[in-house]
Parts: structure tokens; sequence; C-alpha cells
């Protein structure tokens, strides 16, 4: 699994260092100790130094501390003529130590580099404030553009959230991850309704397309533990992705999960067959030339993204629910951008939108609130 040791160079401005306390605590951190730092002035001058690296780096062993200008708050996008579950996302990293030859991260061709953003001190007051006027409770993530865990010890990014928010009973703040990363967390003694989530796939699709991330056996043995220390837990099989055999492996991984953690424990599993926007084939056709993902036959969705036959999904998201609520009885279980009609043939729910399901998850959560 890759650390914040496999970073080879970090790149900050003096301003942000003196200004931001992110900044100064990965330079000053122990993690930093004889890494290689740049000192940049503006974005033209990073720019520069970025073209004059390349040679003698790869993205992933780049840090670049800087600020972000966008929104820092906001709503998943989600995807058009699909249910959503109105999930709302923090931004707080560009890019993602792992590898994973699936990751939409691969469409931004002119990305160089782990861009970690520094101004996030208003964080946990935008999330309080906009809670306390939310209408039901409200699920923020950190984890869509890069992996929420993979160097929080480093940052501290997490635990200031948990500690700033912990009180917020609406609020159920997940950081998804695809590593083991939880050591350091499991000792914050007020948890709030944090849940640790892990991106879950089989060992075969893990090797294939997961490059760097922690094994199946590490994440599950990490979500064990987070749930012994009082965090809850949650779980996604996104994306699944077929080949020969791939229900069987899928099931000995809920198998496993069921052998690893308390189902009471577990919030919610999402479940998302792989997916793609026209155009992103080529990209990582051209990445890995030796990539199987997109040999399989895909069609335009009502989205317009290319997806497996609907018949097709179907029959894997009933496989895999029906095993699911067998292990997990008391778990939510939802479909990632799907239609009303997948919904509907697969649990026999009738979801017309997105608030649907929003409230439908949201009035799961009630009971696990605290």
């Amino acid at each position: 699994m890759k650390k914040f040791s496999d970073i080879r160079l970090i790149l900050y401005q003096e301003q942000h260092y003196q200004q931001y306390k992110i900044a100064e605590r990965i330079i000053n951190s122990a993690y930093a100790a004889g890494k290689k730092t740049i000192v940049y002035k503006n974005d033209f001058e990073l720019g520069t130094i970025l073209e004059n690296i390349k040679a003698g780096y790869c993205s992933k062993e780049v840090l670049i501390l800087k600020e972000f200008l966008g929104r820092k708050f906001q709503k998943c996008p989600g995807s058009n003529n699909v249910i959503c579950c109105n999930y709302y996302l923090l931004n707080t990293c560009f890019n993602c130590l792992y590898d994973c030859t699936y990751c939409f991260l691969n469409s931004y061709l002119n990305s160089f580099g782990i861009v970690q953003f520094v101004n996030l001190d208003e964080l946990s007051t935008s999330v309080n404030e906009y809670v306390s006027t939310y209408p039901r409770n409200l699920r923020v993530g950190t984890g869509e553009f890069t992996d929420s865990l993979m160097f929080d010890e480093v940052t501290g990014i997490a635990e200031e959230l948990i500690s700033s928010t912990c009180s917020n009973k609406k609020l159920f703040l997940e950081f998804k991850t695809k590593s083991a990363n939880v050591e350091h967390l499991l000792n914050i003694r007020e948890k709030g309704n944090t849940v640790l989530a892990w991106t879950l796939n089989t060992n075969y699709n893990i090797n294939l397309y997961e490059t760097g991330a922690a094994t199946l056996e590490e994440r599950l043995t990490a979500a064990a533990s987070a749930q012994k220390s009082g965090y809850y837990t949650a779980f996604h099989f996104d994306p699944v992705i077929k080949y020969k055999g791939f229900m069987d492996d899928y099931y000995d991984v809920i198998d496993a999960m069921h052998q690893f953690i308390k189902p009471e424990g577990v919030l919610w599993i999402s479940l998302g067959c792989f997916r793609y926007s026209p155009g992103f084939k080529d990209i990582i056709k051209h990445k890995y030339p030796d990539e199987k993902i997109t040999v399989a036959e895909m069609f335009p969705g009502v989205d317009g993204k290319l997806r497996y036959l609907t018949r097709d999904r179907i029959d894997i998201f009933r496989g895999l629910s029906d095993r699911l609520k067998k292990l997990f009885p008391e778990t939510f279980i939802y479909l990632c951008m799907e239609d009303a009609y997948v919904w509907n043939e697969v649990f026999g729910v009738h979801f017309n939108e997105s608030e649907d399901l929003e409230n439908a998850l949201s009035n799961h959560l009630i009971k696990f609130s605290r």
C-alpha cells in the first residue's frame, strides 16, 4: 500500500506555510523530513517548475500545496436522468496516491501531482451551518476527488472535521478510502456519527486495476479496527467489474466482510457497475495499453455514459443485494447512479427522483444518530 513516504517532492508557497496550519503541519511533519521541497511564488512559476520536473518525477510522487478558489462544500453533481443519493462533498484534495485504471480522474490529462488544498480552515463551519438548516439527516464526505485517508495522519483533516462536527446529530460524516490508514483516528474520543467507509472489490480486480491501494484483507482488517474503536462503517462496491466467474468472487468478498465486520455497525452499502463517459476509453487505452476493463460490451445509458446491458446490471445487483441482505439485514443497500426502472426491477421500489432515495436513507439513519 502506498503511503506518504512515497511522496518525493513537496511544492509550496512561503506565505501559505505561514498562513495555513495544514501547510505548516505538512512541511514540519516528521513524515516530510528528508523530502525535497521547492518554494514557488505564483501559479505561473508553479507551472514552469512542473514542466521542468516531469522527466524526473512521477505524478504520484509530487505533492503540491495550494489554495483552492472553487467551492469547497457542494452537492454531488450526480448524473443526468438517474437516481442519486444527494450526497454532499467537501473538496480537500485533488488526485490520489493510488493508480486505479477505472478512476474518472484519469480524464484530467493535464493534471500532474497530488494537489493538497491548504485553505480548509472554514470547512467545519460551512458544514455545521448548512446542516443546521437542512430538513433531513445529511451525508457529507471528502473522497470525491481523492482518497480521504491516504495520508490523513499527516494532514490531520479527518480529526479536525470529526472534532468540530461530532456534536451535530444530523450529520453523518463519511471518509471513504482504499487504504488501511486508520490507526491515527482510533483514539479520538468523541466520534459523533462519523463513518469510515471502504471501497471494496474482488482480489482479481484489485490486483488488475487498483495499483498501490491496500489489499482486500488490509481494508477489512482496518474496518474491523474502526468498528471496535466506536466508528460506524460503510462499504461501496463501485465499480463492479465483470469477468469470467466474477459473481462468485464478489460473493466471497461479501462473506469475508461478514467474517471481519459486525453487521449492526454497517450503516450503508452502495452498488454500482463500471461505467464511463464517452472518450474515456481512449484515455485509459493510452495510459494503460494492456488494460482489459473496456473490452466488455458497453452501451450508452440514460445519462450518456457507457454501461453494461440493463438486464446484466439488474442481475448483478439482484445477486449482490440478496447476498448482502442475508448477512447485513439492518444495512441500507442502494444503487449508485441507476435509473428508476433498474431500482424497481432490483428492489421493487418506485423511486421517481433523487429525493425519494435521500428521504429513505435519511429515515434509515434516524435510529443511528447519537
